[in-house]
């Protein structure tokens, strides 16, 4: 919103007509960083300011990190809790398992573990720290690739542990995949997975990229698997037998002389479905990082 008030302006120890303006204290303007004259200046004067006392620190968002690397110990005296942190987290898992993300409350999983909603606030602030803790968790039980794998045998061990790990828990799935919290056994993922293909020859950013497309991939498929899972049990009917009642579609409906593509691959055999779809697509992934791992070491 414009304003008809003007700002005072500092005075710069000048007067209007130019001259020294005694009313102003020379000192008040001298830098902070730049010593007064006779001073003597230490190392720890000439020492850059730490860049992180400028990162803003909101008490929120520091209690929420502060529960994922600091959690506070149980108590050893006075009167034992009922509960602990640990239980609330099972109890937050066993409810998205039953009931799904969307529909997990603080509600939900103190009356799993039969005591009040607000005693859970005794452990955890609120919804967000506790699916924070609960990712976290499910993360930890990765059986992540050792630091001296191959990459090949690295990446695939990667793909398939996070695979398995969605097919567990398909709750994490519904959240921003974008904003994992920054929790230790997150970390420790992405930590394996960079790490399978920093020594490569790739550049650095082609090795963060390439992490991602395996884990928008793994993702991806894994999202589909699980709506699969959903729709058979809602229907009651398995994805062969939902194409078997449409089979009559292609016999009525499907014109090969508007898709002769799609008719010159299904001739060919080429929509036979793998074995096993997720190895199968993973492998062919692979191939394409492997190419791009032997062009980077031919350009070195």
């Amino acid at each position: 919103m414009a304003s008809n008030t003007v700002a005072p302006v500092p005075s710069d120890g000048v007067d209007s007509a130019g001259r020294p303006d005694s009313s102003v204290d020379a000192s008040a303007h001298t830098p902070a960083d730049v010593p007064a004259a006779g001073t003597r200046t230490t190392p720890e004067d000439d020492a850059a300011p730490d860049p992180t006392d400028q990162v803003p620190r909101p008490p929120e968002v520091t209690r929420r990190l502060a529960l994922l690397w600091d959690p506070p110990a149980p108590p050893t005296r006075g009167r034992k809790a009922r509960l602990t942190l640990d239980e609330v987290v099972t109890a937050g898992i066993a409810v998205a398992q039953e009931v799904g993300l969307e529909a997990l409350s603080m509600r939900r999983v103190a009356a799993r573990l039969g005591v009040g909603a607000m005693s859970l606030y005794t452990y955890v602030p609120g919804r967000t720290e506790l699916v924070d803790l609960m990712i976290d968790r499910a993360f930890g039980e990765l059986d992540l690739p050792p630091a001296d794998a191959p990459w090949r045998a690295g990446l695939s061990r990667y793909a398939r542990q996070v695979w398995a790990l969605y097919q567990r828990h398909p709750w994490i799935l519904q959240t921003n995949m974008w904003r994992l919290p920054l929790a230790p056994h997150v970390l420790d993922a992405q930590e394996a997975g960079l790490r399978t293909l920093v020594d490569t020859g790739l550049p650095a950013d082609q090795v963060v990229e390439i992490l991602g497309l395996v884990d928008a991939f793994v993702r991806g498929l894994a999202r589909a698997a699980v709506a699969e899972t959903v729709e058979n049990d809602v229907s009651g009917m398995s994805s062969d037998e939902y194409w078997t009642s449409m089979s009559s579609f292609w016999a009525d409906w499907f014109d090969v002389e508007r898709y002769p593509v799609m008719t010159r691959i299904w001739e060919a055999g080429g929509f036979d479905a793998p074995a096993d779809p997720f190895d199968a697509s993973l492998d062919r992934l692979l191939d394409g990082v492997e190419m791009t791992i032997d062009r980077a070491r031919e350009q070195a």
